[in-house]
């Protein structure tokens, strides 16, 4: 098994990605301008760092780097950073304690 899970080498393999599903891909890529656009009625800054939150849910050291800088550049804080990391601990601890709830239901039923 490869030590190596999140190496930033294999991002070279979109190249090949793009050729083998090329409208999959460029619909994926259009996924992205929905943060980055500067027109929407959520300002940029929140719009990174929401999509920072989801990165650090979803757990992607690609999307967590790319909206870290995004909302940096788009005047964030490290204060805004931070909570909004823990916004996205809280959410998570949230569905697993729901989830808990769900076991515990099934676990009871007959």
């Amino acid at each position: 098994m490869s030590e190596h899970y999140h190496d930033a080498a294999d991002l070279r393999l979109f190249k090949e990605m793009r050729k083998l599903a090329p409208p999959e891909f460029e619909a994926w890529l259009n996924l992205d301008n929905i943060v980055r656009r500067a027109d929407g009625a959520i300002p940029k800054k929140y719009r990174e760092l929401i999509a920072l939150a989801v990165a650090c849910t979803t757990q992607c050291p690609y999307c967590i780097e790319a909206h870290a800088k995004g909302a940096k550049s788009a005047g964030a804080t490290r204060e805004e950073i931070v909570e909004s990391s823990f916004l996205a601990a809280a959410l998570r601890a949230g569905g697993a304690a729901t989830h808990g709830a769900m076991a515990l239901k099934f676990f009871d039923q007959d």
